[in-house]
Parts: structure tokens; C-alpha cells; sequence
């Protein structure tokens, strides 16, 4: 019974001492923890991680909806669309290629390879080649999921 007993308690400490390990290893704002769904929330998470971010400008895309808004993630540019909720930001998603190539009818010539993210009602999208930039993305928002 005593065998028992202490196999228990090995087998607490044991799974105590796992899970610590792994939570020390999630960043502010990584997907296991809250999914970033706004604007306000994705600033804060990057800016929790140890990114400079800045709010830089408005922007179009004939392709999106909303008026998304440029920040920069330090010192390269990201771009930010805010849909008015989940359900529009996910049909928005499911009309990009799978390369980033198109959305929707728009065939599209990046300059660099784009990377698309979506968390909640957000969508985001980064034009570059920065592994900083896509890590720190990729921690607040996942994996991409359209893109090179």
C-alpha cells in the first residue's frame, strides 16, 4: 500500500514538475494561452513579447473589407485588418490561396513572400523575409496559415 502510495506521489510531482516546465516556456500572448482577436490586444501581446511596435498608417487592400492599419514590428512593416467579427474575418481567410498568391479574384505579385495570420476577427499579413518579425508573429498569433 505504501508502494502505492509513493508511486502517487511520484507521479504528481512528476506531472507538477512537467507542467511547470512548459508554462515557463510560453511567451505573453502565445496561442496557448488567449487568442489575440483585436487590434489593441495584438500591440499589447507583441509589445509583451519584447517587440518596439508603432501604429505607422492606414491602409487599403482592394481584397479586404476594412481599412487595416500598418505598424511597424521592429522597424518592419505589418499590416492589420480588424474585420467586425470572427465569421467575416474567417471568409475573408477562406478566399486567400494557400501560397498567398490570390485573394479572392486578385492575383497578387508580392515583392517579398507573404505570410498571412489569423486570430479571432484579425487578420494580418506580413510582406518580408524577417525571422524575427515571423517568430514574434507566430507567437502571438500562430502558425500562418496562407503564405510562403
Amino acid at each position: 500500500m505504501q508502494t502505492q502510495r509513493l508511486a502517487v506521489r511520484v507521479v504528481h510531482v512528476t506531472t507538477a514538475i512537467i507542467a511547470t516546465s512548459c508554462a515557463a516556456k510560453l511567451g505573453v500572448g502565445e496561442t496557448a494561452s488567449e487568442p489575440v482577436d483585436s487590434y489593441d490586444g495584438l500591440l499589447a501581446a507583441l509589445r509583451g513579447n519584447g517587440s518596439t511596435v508603432d501604429s505607422v498608417s492606414p491602409i487599403s487592400q482592394p481584397f479586404f473589407v476594412p481599412e487595416g492599419q500598418v505598424i511597424s514590428v521592429d522597424g518592419h512593416e505589418v499590416q492589420v485588418f480588424e474585420f467586425s467579427n470572427v465569421e467575416d474575418a474567417l471568409s475573408a481567410a477562406e478566399s486567400i490561396s494557400p501560397d498567398g498568391s490570390s485573394v479572392g479574384t486578385t492575383m497578387i505579385s508580392w515583392v517579398e513572400a507573404p505570410h498571412f495570420y489569423k486570430s479571432g476577427k484579425l487578420i494580418v499579413l506580413y510582406v518580408g523575409e524577417e525571422e524575427a518579425v515571423v517568430d514574434a508573429l507566430e507567437v502571438v498569433l500562430g502558425p500562418q496559415f496562407a503564405g510562403r
